[in-house]
């Protein structure tokens, strides 16, 4: 539970609502594990878009390797942002 205090001070001041019934550890968890995921949706997009500018466009098949970065931070931008508006809408 440590790593989850330290990551409250990089993220943005957010306060998640709470979640009727949940526990201690699980409000936690969604309150920082989510917008983690985010961050790291975001992070994965970044390397795409590196790779892509350095990789060798040759027909190795190494062309496509950036799109995957891409996609990945992507669907983890996309899953986390449909989670935390499905949490807040049922703690509101």
């Amino acid at each position: 539970m440590e790593w989850i205090t330290l990551a409250g001070d990089l993220l943005p001041p957010a306060k998640p609502k709470p979640i009727p019934g949940a526990g201690p550890v699980v409000q936690r968890l969604s309150e920082y594990g989510l917008y983690l995921l985010a961050l790291g949706g975001g992070v994965g997009i970044g390397i795409g878009g590196f790779k892509l500018a350095t990789a060798n466009k040759g027909r190795d098949g190494n062309g496509m390797e950036p799109f995957k970065w891409m996609g990945g931070g992507l669907a983890a931008l996309l899953l986390a942002g449909a989670l935390i508006g499905i949490i807040n809408g049922v703690a509101g």
